[in-house]
């Protein structure tokens, strides 16, 4: 039995929570909803600041704690290595314990993570703080989505939820500029000042704002299948992140994709064996909704994951920019993508859930291609700038109707798992972008530069290979050649943009033709549906006044 409460009601008993509207039948209260929206994507703020924050930072802690390149990227890739991990098991336990209780607990668990990772004083510590923050993290993240699909009335549902995407999109652009400024002007350490106060600022507003709800569980728990989904989860993210750094045929590399891939087969196994029991029931990934929600947030967000690790590099060692100006540069993708998810609520009803997601997937694969088409060296960044606006209104009306097709699919007492499935989607999909088009950008680069390093020293040269800053780093070292070693290597860098910019445009190509012919069936109105609840309501009642029926019984 679910003990779900609307908007208009706390659970009966349970502490800190009280009456959602102030009118009785009127209806939920808007303004103790517009509360919870905002605490929610507080907590959400927190969570996504702290997956891209510290990228802005890693010479600043190899410096500190003494520690190698792979330390570094250890130190920043464990939390969402946990975090993708723990999203679905934690899911559902929000589900049976209590939702706002699983939000209190992980956002107490991750305020103290983060405290631990800034004062840290070794490497190790910094690790543990990370792994402590990624668990915080995977309770938060699913429940804060979770409590807008049970709290919110249906017709308010997808307003709240192009919010929660907008947040989800753009908050790590901004975490990432917040943090380049906190770095400039202070210190690393202060980088972790931001994720505290939200943090406290959520859990206050959490304890007094969120109403709990939790599902009385008809089967215990799976523990095989969440384990077996930990490892899969684990196994396959591990791959794709040490994968361009290892090499894809290194021992470590190919021991985590194959544990990975074995560990997801036996998860797939396993769910259908069990049915109605399972972790995650994904037969349910026949339905359109669910399967086409699904694969538009994996490209989307694999997508707008590669561009990062394309853009940083051209605007800092390609236009000369610094760190913080170089976020700062981004900003204005951030805005359209917030603005747009706010607009896919109004559109959806109009034209259609799927007319929206392939409006938003055309725009940005228009904005891949404008990115390939129109960048140059001596352009600069009003070359980029129109594709990185076309791009974040695409992402925008692409995600919330995604989202919502996601959330649609599974019932209201599994939302703590639709969720995490939600959240994992992008997880998988930001790895295998920045690995997938992250390779097509190295070996285009290095293609086209080794036909440039004629007359180079040696030396020079090999870091040249390595990538274009290292190429702008090594020009001291060659002698009369540096400006034409700096200006190979930038103009080498561009055509590796190309390469992986149209290798985008046909991932896009392929997922706007599948939206338009496999996407989610567009939903019954809300009033449709409460006309049509009303009537089996009034058919029921005339079947139970009948006295044929009484006698009968």
């Amino acid at each position: 039995m679910s003990t779900n409460q609307p908007a208009g009601a706390a659970a009966p008993g349970a502490p800190g929570t009280g009456p959602v509207t102030a009118h009785g039948d009127d209806g939920p209260d808007p303004r103790r909803l517009r509360i919870i929206l905002i605490t929610v994507c507080i907590a959400l703020m927190a969570v996504i600041a702290s997956v891209s924050g510290l990228n802005v930072a890693q010479p600043d802690l190899a410096v500190e704690f003494g520690a190698s390149q792979s330390t570094v990227l250890w130190i920043i890739n464990l939390y969402t290595l946990t975090l993708a991990a723990l999203l679905l098991p934690l899911g559902a336990l929000g589900d049976r314990l209590g939702r706002k209780p699983t939000l209190i607990a992980g956002l107490a668990v991750f305020g103290v993570a983060s405290a631990l990772a800034g004062l840290a004083p070794s490497a190790e510590v910094m690790l543990a703080a990370r792994l402590l923050s990624g668990v915080g993290a995977a309770m938060i993240m699913p429940i804060t989505l979770a409590v807008i699909t049970s709290t919110f009335p249906e017709e308010q549902r997808g307003r709240a939820i192009g919010v929660w995407t907008g947040v989800a999109g753009g908050g790590g652009i901004l975490g990432m500029f917040l943090s380049a400024a906190l770095v400039d002007v202070a210190n690393w350490r202060y980088l972790f000042v931001l994720p505290v106060a939200l943090v406290v600022v959520a859990l206050v507003m959490a304890l007094r704002a969120i109403p709990d709800s939790r599902e009385a569980p008809k089967h215990s728990f799976d523990t095989v299948g969440a384990l077996t989904s930990v490892v899969a989860a684990v196994g396959l993210i591990f791959a794709l992140q040490e994968g361009p750094e290892r090499g894809w045929s290194d021992p470590a590399t190919l021991t985590g994709l194959v544990a990975g891939l074995l560990a997801a087969v036996a998860f797939v196994v396993r769910e259908l064996r069990l049915r109605d029991a399972a972790l995650l029931d994904v037969r349910l990934f026949r339905e359109r909704g669910l399967a086409g929600g699904s694969l538009t947030l994996l490209t989307v967000f694999g997508v707008q994951a590669g561009i990062f690790v394309v853009l940083f590099p051209f605007l800092q060692a390609v236009l000369g920019w610094s760190g913080i100006r170089s976020t700062l540069a981004l900003m204005p993708m951030a805005v359209a993508m917030m603005a747009a998810s706010g607009l896919a609520p109004r559109l959806t009803p109009r034209i259609g859930a799927r007319a929206t997601m392939a409006t938003g997937v055309l725009l940005a694969g228009a904005g891949l291609a404008l990115m390939a088409g129109i960048v140059s060296v001596h352009g600069g960044y009003p070359s980029v700038l129109p594709g990185m606006l076309a791009m974040g209104l695409g992402m925008g009306l692409a995600m919330t109707p995604s989202t919502e097709a996601i959330t649609g699919s599974l019932p209201r007492e599994r939302q703590g798992v639709a969720s995490a499935l939600n959240d994992v989607t992008r997880e998988f999909g930001t790895a295998l972008g920045v690995a997938l088009l992250g390779a097509l950008l190295s070996a285009g680069y290095r293609d086209a530069i080794d036909g440039r390093l004629h007359d180079v020293p040696r030396g020079a040269a090999d870091a040249a290979r390595e990538g274009v800053a290292n190429a702008v780093a090594a020009a001291g070292g060659a002698g009369p050649r540096a400006q034409a070693l700096v200006d190979a290597a930038r103009q080498s860098f561009v055509e590796g943009w190309q390469q992986a910019m149209w290798a985008g445009v046909a991932v896009m190509g392929v997922l706007f033709l599948y939206v338009l012919t496999r996407g989610p069936k567009n939903p019954v109105p809300v009033p449709a549906r409460e006309a049509e609840a009303e009537a089996e309501a009034e058919a029921e009642a005339e079947a139970e006044a009948d006295p044929e029926v009484l006698s009968a019984r």
